[in-house]
């Protein structure tokens, strides 16, 4: 049975402790304790080193209770977004929230907290299961950095949970691959006093390119972002160069190949408009543009074991559960692309990655015991 006042007290101690992506060391070092004060030892992997971070992933095997029975991976982020310096939980009935000045770091501790719930469930109330594997990971914030620095091969699961969406008794079983793009464009310098007419401004090259791009939400599958641009010299001179970096994201792999070849040629196009004549010379403006995959897609089939498993765990304790998609990306969808049969489970966060955010304590409850359950009917 769910203690609740152990996993309410355990959730606010945890949100206490900061840990920004890169700084997850004091939120490793109180997991690795709890973890070990559970009877296992716990592995700490060399991703931290790998992303310049303060910790690596951190992985706990716990022995099963049924012989031949699957073995099942559970897995949350231990880092969150900022700000989470000096976070003040405050809590109204059920509800948890902070002060309004940092996030509460919901995301992604309410996962954690129902993961460390579920195993002392499992072990108070002597529960069969199977072997379980918990991974907490770091900089999933970060661009799944720890997941993507994770030797899967470490692992005895090939199926699990991730707990990092917000909503509660829902299963997410698909979400957008995504691509990276890095772009520069290369302009000409001049005296932007004495001789504009002899630059090249690569800001304005820039410029027309996303005032031709298609941004935000596209359809109901895809989305695209330019997040960060940087560039020029000094403000008296034409700026000779400009690094815009963003992101596309789709449901689609077809859509999210064609939106990021438009994107690409936006920039193109603009710079072929643009040159300069200098000395007899003419110049042009160019761009170098690199596009990557991100990640790729979550696509997880209804009659996959793991759906399968989390409907009936639902089914028993009387809970509505549903499967559905999400525009964002997590864990699950580096593991997913590795070959683990994964899905990503809510765990009762919401108005995540903002200083609103707030948690009631009855999702994380209800979490905690669709996970009792699963384990439980996994072992059968």
């Amino acid at each position: 049975m769910i203690n609740r006042a152990r996993l309410v007290a355990e959730f606010l101690e945890m949100v206490r402790i900061s840990s920004p992506s890169k700084r997850e060391g004091r939120m490793a070092k109180r997991l690795a304790a709890t973890l070990e004060e559970m009877g296992v030892s716990v592995e700490e992997d060399d991703a931290g080193r790998k992303v310049g971070g303060e910790t690596g992933n951190l992985l706990a095997r716990f022995p099963g209770t049924v012989p031949g029975a699957p073995p099942l991976l559970l897995c949350a982020h231990m880092d969150t977004v900022v700000p989470c310096e000096t976070v003040t939980p405050r809590m109204s009935g059920d509800v948890v929230k902070t002060d309004g000045t940092t996030v509460l770091g919901g995301d992604d501790k309410a996962g954690i907290a129902a993961i460390l719930e579920a195993l002392r469930v499992l072990r108070d109330d002597a529960i069969p299961h199977g072997p379980i594997d918990v991974l907490f990971t770091i900089c999933e914030e970060y661009g799944l950095l720890g997941a993507k620095h994770f030797d899967v091969g470490r692992l005895r699961a090939r199926s699990g949970l991730v707990l990092d969406v917000d909503g509660v008794s829902e299963l997410v079983t698909r979400g957008p691959a995504a691509n990276k793009l890095d772009v520069v464009v290369h302009g000409l310098e001049a005296h932007a006093g004495v001789c504009p007419e002899q630059g090249i401004s690569a800001i304005k090259v820039a410029s027309e390119a996303i005032a031709a791009m298609r941004l935000g939400r596209l359809d109901a599958e895809t989305t695209a972002n330019l997040g960060l641009i940087e560039g020029g010299l000094a403000t008296n001179i034409v700026p000779n160069r400009v690094r815009v970096r963003g992101e596309t994201r789709s449901l689609s792999l077809e859509k999210l190949e064609a939106q990021s070849q438009h994107m690409r040629e936006c920039f193109e196009h603009a710079a072929a408009r643009h040159r300069a004549t200098v000395a007899g010379r003419e110049h042009t403006a160019r761009v170098e543009a690199r596009i990557t995959r991100d990640y790729e897609r979550l696509e997880v089939r209804d009659e996959a074991p793991i759906v399968r498993l989390m409907t009936r765990a639902a089914a028993n304790l009387g809970k509505p559960f549903a499967t559905r998609a999400t525009g964002g990306g997590s864990d699950a969808n580096v593991f997913g692309g590795r070959g683990l049969e994964i899905a990503n489970l809510a765990c009762g966060m919401r108005e995540i990655h903002t200083v609103n955010e707030w948690v009631d304590v009855k999702d994380i409850v209800t979490t905690a015991e669709l996970l009792v359950e699963a384990v439980r009917l996994n072992a059968g």
